[in-house]
Formats: structure tokens, C-alpha cells, sequence
């Protein structure tokens, strides 16, 4: 893992933002950001699988998604994403097949991360691309996020 750059905590905060509009609408909070090689953003993406009923639709997927068609291209060559959650196993092979060159994330996830927790997707030498990783960025944030949203499903489930 390399070592947190400057911009990284800013970016984050934009996609604690998305994290909390999901939330809002009944999705795990979860955002994401995608920052171009020139250090613009291109996109952002929150978790919209509860609202549009479908599976695929996590954060990063989302501003994937967006970025290419804001790029007009597939490849995000230079690109970082920037997401609140180690991303999952489907994300990190989108992540490879989109050819991004950074992920910055927030906490950590145990049950699925494919980055670092449960596999290294993203510096698989087996894979035909690589990015860099950095984990816990603004992690209390994004723990925070997620620990209030499920202690207030639970406590809906109590009633």
C-alpha cells in the first residue's frame, strides 16, 4: 500500500457525501468519486441496488459506469476511485477491466473486501492490470456510516 496523498481525505469526504444520500434512500452507505489522471472529477456514484432493484448497482460500479461514458472511452487509464468500503470482489474485477490506476478506500470489509481483506484482486500478478491500493482513508468516518445504518435497521426490525 502506498502512502495517503494530500488530496485523498478531500476526495473522500465528497464520497462519504454519496454514502449518505444512499442512506437516504434505504441503500447501505456506500459512495464513491472518481478523480481523472489530471485530477479532475469525473463522476460520482453511490449504492443504488434497494432503490433500483438491482444487484450490480454498488457505488463503484455506479461511478464507473458514468466515468466511461463522461470519458468516452471504457479505459480509465490514470484514474482513481475513491469509495467508502473496500470494494467486493465484482467491483475490484470492474475495477481491473476499467483499467484504473488507484483505489483510496475508507474502511476496511472483512466479509468481502477484495482488495486486501479477502483477496488482492488489484495486484494479482495473474491479472492483466493492476492498480495501486490505499485503505483506510477517513475509515472512523465510513465505519461510523455504516455501523448508525444498520443499528437503525435493527432497531426497525425491534418495533
Amino acid at each position: 500500500m502506498r502512502a495517503v496523498f494530500s488530496d485523498d481525505e478531500c476526495w473522500m469526504r465528497i464520497a462519504l457525501a454519496e454514502a449518505e444520500l444512499a442512506a437516504e434512500h434505504g441503500d447501505v452507505p456506500v459512495g464513491a468519486v472518481v478523480v481523472g489522471a489530471d485530477g479532475t472529477e469525473l463522476s460520482r456514484g453511490r449504492n443504488l441496488r434497494e432503490r433500483d432493484g438491482d444487484p450490480t448497482a454498488h457505488a463503484e460500479l455506479v461511478a464507473v459506469r458514468a466515468a466511461a461514458t463522461i470519458a468516452g472511452h471504457w479505459r480509465l487509464s490514470g484514474a482513481t476511485l475513491f469509495v467508502t468500503l473496500e470494494p467486493c470482489a465484482m467491483c475490484a474485477g470492474a475495477l481491473v477491466n476499467a483499467r484504473v490506476s488507484r483505489v483510496v478506500y475508507g474502511a476496511a470489509d472483512p466479509k468481502a473486501g477484495a482488495l486486501v481483506s479477502l483477496f488482492s484482486i488489484g495486484s494479482d500478478a495473474r491479472l492483466n492490470h493492476r492498480f495501486d491500493v490505499v485503505g483506510g482513508v477517513l475509515s472512523g468516518e465510513s465505519v461510523d456510516l455504516l455501523r448508525n445504518f444498520f443499528a437503525a435497521l435493527r432497531a426497525q426490525g425491534e418495533k
